[in-house]
């Protein structure tokens, strides 16, 4: 199956959705690194956000606070969870097995002043 031709104009619409995708994907990682999201709330967003639910989940896991590429990988693979899945193609099982093995500690710390 071969790929319609795009206009400019197209292909300039396609260049604008996949830069705002990979920005909001950017987003969400930043805040699960500054601790302003919680995985918890991640794969809650990922059920109703196209976007987000594309993100796959070593991605994700890697964002938050103290994981690397080694503990996400070891996470995943006790978990069964394969290394190119998608936020989306979780199972429910899966999804509570993540978010139990990151509760949701304090979200935003307090500043000291």
């Amino acid at each position: 199956m071969t790929i319609p031709p795009l206009s400019d104009e197209q292909r300039q619409q396609a260049r604008h959705a996949a830069t705002e995708a990979r920005r909001r994907r950017a987003d969400m990682k930043q805040a699960l690194r500054d601790g302003r999201r919680t995985l918890a709330e991640v794969l809650e967003q990922a059920e109703r956000d196209d976007v987000i639910a594309h993100t796959k989940v070593v991605d994700v896991l890697k964002s938050l606070p103290r994981v690397g590429a080694v503990r996400a990988s070891r996470v995943m693979e006790r978990l069964d969870i394969a290394a190119n899945r998608r936020l989306r193609g979780l199972g429910k099982h899966q999804t509570a097995a993540l978010i139990a093995e990151f509760p949701a500690t304090s979200a935003v710390p307090a500043s000291s002043s």
